[in-house]
């Protein structure tokens, strides 16, 4: 179940990667032997060569086998190139595979996090980081499989030829990886911290880019253009000096590295000729040490320039899950208990509800709401009214106290079942860049066509869409901005009518409508709210004129309750409100 703790993502790198080759042990597993293998065939090419050139220096050539060396040095070449293929073709199953289950876990941890959670971090950030942890964890496999096992495989070969010609030179050997080795990690070590900033600073940098593309508009429309690219300029140029000191951190490891290797290379290759010079070891000895420091020599340079950029890329994915992998604020129980079926019932008993960081919005606070009573919330900004319906969505929980939907508490269901029986149209409807037909559809997706047009019709929306050049099958544009706004809220209305659920929260649905298309939705939301429980945030008391009950909250309590004729004729603050607004209206 999304949301429970059973299903959190490890908030570390190396766990957060471990995670994943335990779900494809076989597939990893495989691919490892299968590079292990390749990579010892090069070195056993190496070794046939050896075989083959001390058999051409016998004396007698017509008694020489040359040809058994040289079947073993064309059999490794061969084995080695097979090996190689079919290790690039478990790689790319086993590698892209692992990166579509990151990134589809990584969205079901994201968007189980609570509202106010994606209200403190731009959107087009915390894209970017799944985008970055996905291609940064394929990039450590890559370099797992193709940089780094490889030279250590080369390396261990290496030895054990050495120690079949001269076990000095193969203690000589790991010695001289174990300075190198120590040498590199520990600035590997050292530089973690300025690889991690340049990771932070980049997806901040990238998020901020997204914000200033999203809002556009509003860059034109107050001619910031200059003011945007000044404050990016500047924004990259921190970034950029992020960038900077990371990629001196890599020269720097690449310095220390050649250095040990030159000196490594001199000095086996030395050794051996003095040997060779004293008769102890064969021509073919000389040319397989030389051979094989080379080979060492190049391997240990991609080795230590994959073990820095992995050690970039684990800084990303840190930086990424310190982002992602938090805690959910809001989980599902448990087990879950099934949602019963009812009409909508709704209640609130002695809820105490505070922001995080401490303001009071509800104390104490009861509510019951009968199945099928439509409802309006009503009151100055700051009163309680959102609170309330993003409550009755479980969108955050509350501190004290129960809501009940059927008599079940909101606790006790998955959210998903629970969101499964309400229907929501907010003030600023959200639509996907995708057609028409898919974002009414979006409210029931095994709805027919038919059942998608019919929706249109209540909502008064048919008619406009139909006018559409390409009509049901038109892109709206990201976020529905190639409609208008009385467009997008139909559309909203539409998807609410096709998901037929059992309670409907109307959060200033009608608020950018004109009054000829307020008034078409107002007898629509008549006929769609027969049998169902309404709750709904208003502004525009027109909207709540032929509700059954309106409450008027002030500071988080229940002022006034009643039928809206009824507190009209009480002459309080909701007739003051009515009042108001009849002479702003008269004023136009």
């Amino acid at each position: 179940m999304s949301g429970s703790s059973t299903d959190a993502i490890p908030d570390r790198p190396g766990r957060f990667l471990l995670r994943y080759i335990r779900r494809r042990p076989w597939s990893f597993g495989g691919l490892f032997s299968v590079i292990v293998a390749a990579a010892g065939c090069a070195v056993a090419v190496q070794y046939g060569m050896k075989l083959l050139i001390d058999a051409m220096a016998s004396p007698d050539r017509a008694a020489a086998d040359v040809w058994t060396p040289l079947g073993l040095f064309l059999g490794f070449i061969a084995a080695e190139n097979v090996l190689w293929r079919l290790g690039g073709w478990l790689g790319c199953r086993t590698v892209l595979a692992t990166g579509v289950d990151m990134r589809l876990d990584l969205f079901r941890h994201l968007t189980g996090h609570s509202m106010r959670y994606f209200s403190e971090h731009l959107a087009g950030s915390l894209g970017n980081r799944i985008a970055a942890t996905e291609n940064a964890a394929t990039t450590i496999f890559r370099t797992l499989t193709w940089s780094i096992v490889p030279p250590v495989t080369d390396f261990l070969g290496a030895v054990l030829v050495l120690l079949t010609i001269h076990w000095g030179m193969a203690a000589a050997l790991v010695m001289f990886a174990v300075v190198v080795a120590v040498a590199i990690v520990g600035l590997g070590l050292r530089g973690r911290t300025v690889h991690h900033a340049f990771a932070e600073q980049s997806a901040r940098t990238n998020g901020e880019l997204v914000d200033v593309v999203s809002n556009v508009w509003t860059v034109k429309a107050f001619s910031a253009r200059g003011r945007e690219r000044e404050r990016l300029r500047q924004a990259f140029t921190v970034e950029a000096g992020a960038h900077r000191r990371s990629w001196m951190h890599l020269e720097k490891t690449r310095v220390v590295h050649d250095v040990c290797l030159w000196v490594m290379a001199g000095s086996m290759l030395l050794w051996a000729l003095l040997l060779w010079r004293d008769g102890t070891i064969t021509t073919g000895d000389v040319v397989i040490v030389s051979a094989l420091t080379f080979r060492i020599l190049h391997g240990s340079r991609d080795l230590a320039f994959a073990l820095v950029t992995a050690t970039q890329q684990v800084s990303a994915i840190d930086e990424s899950l310190r982002v992602i992998a938090r805690p959910h604020d809001v989980l599902d129980p448990v087990p879950a208990e099934p949602a019963k079926p009812g009409g909508g019932t709704i209640a609130f008993e002695r809820v105490s509800y505070r922001y995080p960081e401490g303001r009071k919005v509800l104390e104490d606070f009861s509510l019951t709401i009968p199945a099928g009573q439509k409802v309006g919330l009503v009151g100055p900004s700051g009163a309680g009214k959102s609170t309330i319906i993003s409550l009755i969505q479980r969108l955050d929980d509350v501190q004290r106290g129960d809501i009940l939907i059927d008599g079940q508490p909101l606790t006790a269901l998955a959210q998903d079942d629970l969101r499964a029986k309400i229907a929501v149209v907010p003030q600023d409807i959200a639509l996907f860049h995708r057609p028409i037909l898919e974002n009414i559809r979006y409210g029931r997706p095994d709805a027919s066509d038919e059942e998608v047009f019919e929706a249109a019709r209540h909502a008064f929306c048919d008619g406009f869409i139909r006018q559409l050049p390409e009509g049901y099958g038109t892109l709206v544009g990201e976020r529905g901005v190639r409609l208008s706004g009385g467009q997008r809220q139909r559309l909203g209305i539409a998807r609410a009518f096709l998901k037929n659920a059992p309670i409907l929260i109307l959060d200033e649905a009608t608020s950018a409508l004109d009054t000829q298309s307020e008034q078409e939705i107002q007898a629509a939301l008549a006929n769609l709210a027969q049998g169902r429980t309404v709750v709904a945030v208003a502004h525009r008391l027109s909207t709540v004129s032929a509700f059954d009950r309106v409450l008027v909250l002030v500071d988080g309590r229940i002022a006034e309750d009643g039928h809206p004729t009824e507190l009209r004729r009480r002459g309080g603050l909701f007739n003051s409100l009515w009042q108001l607004q009849a002479q702003g209206f008269a004023a136009e």
